[in-house]
């Protein structure tokens, strides 16, 4: 947990330096990203919220992403994740949004993807990046670890390449 912390600390010193917020929607890292920031003394400063949405009842309940606006798209996709992150930030009026799906393991998805696949993404009103991880490994916890430093190695480095607000 201590590369998520220090992930975590980076992020939210960028953040507060900023003043701006983070949402969150993580799937396959199971709630990792938000502990780790969560952890970060100061967190109500920049965490506005976050939701795990593992499930398609959790997407449509929790992020109100109705099946119809899956239409095209396939979970564990970087398509995906940026949508994710869009709402998560619209909805919780946040200035980013940070979202994380994959197949943790030990067994791939049903699209197709081996386990240790994940996409992530950040986005604000003009920046929208995403990007994949393949781990290579069917260990689903440290697939989990590696997910939410990956969502949050992305945050920081999207965060540093900003001019300052």
């Amino acid at each position: 947990m201590s590369d998520l912390n220090a992930l975590a600390e980076r992020v939210a010193a960028a953040l507060i330096a900023r003043g701006e917020t983070v949402a969150i929607a993580e799937s396959s890292a199971g709630g990792l990203i938000s502990a780790a920031l969560l952890a970060v003394p100061g967190a109500s400063k920049f965490y506005v919220g976050g939701a795990v949405v593992y499930t398609a009842r959790a997407r449509l309940t929790l992020m109100d992403i109705p099946q119809k606006a899956m239409d095209g798209l396939r979970s564990a996709s970087e398509p995906y994740a940026v949508m994710l992150a869009r709402v998560a930030r619209k909805n919780l009026k946040a200035t980013w949004g940070l979202s994380e799906t994959g197949a943790a393991g030990p067994d791939g998805n049903r699209y197709g993807d081996a386990p240790g696949h994940c996409c992530s993404a950040v986005v604000s009103e003009e920046v929208s990046v995403s990007a994949t991880l393949e781990t290579g490994s069917d260990q689903r916890a440290p697939n989990m670890q590696a997910f939410a430093a990956f969502a949050l190695e992305q945050l920081a480095l999207t965060l540093e390449a900003q001019p300052d607000a």
